[in-house]
């Protein structure tokens, strides 16, 4: 069977946030860049629980971990990139 590919509207509406285009790039736009020697799941602006499925999802390399990586480069890129 093949795994599911989610999309990074799903990502945010399974991280709780809001899952529209407009408020994605805003949080990206909002949080952007993160420092080199920042994780993803590590950043200060993650609940808990959050910062832990995104950890969890890329540990396990679960069917998450595409979207989560390019929410990580997302987020690593300086806003001209």
């Amino acid at each position: 069977m093949d795994a599911p590919v989610h999309s990074t509207s799903q990502l945010f509406s399974q991280l709780g946030l809001p899952s529209d285009s407009a408020a994605i790039n805003r949080f990206i736009a909002t949080h952007r860049p993160l420092p080199d020697d920042v994780h993803l799941s590590e950043a200060s602006f993650w609940t808990p629980a959050q910062a832990s499925f995104l950890c969890e999802g890329l540990m396990a390399d679960a069917d998450w971990a595409p979207v989560i990586d390019a929410l990580n480069a997302a987020l690593h890129s300086a806003p001209d990139e």
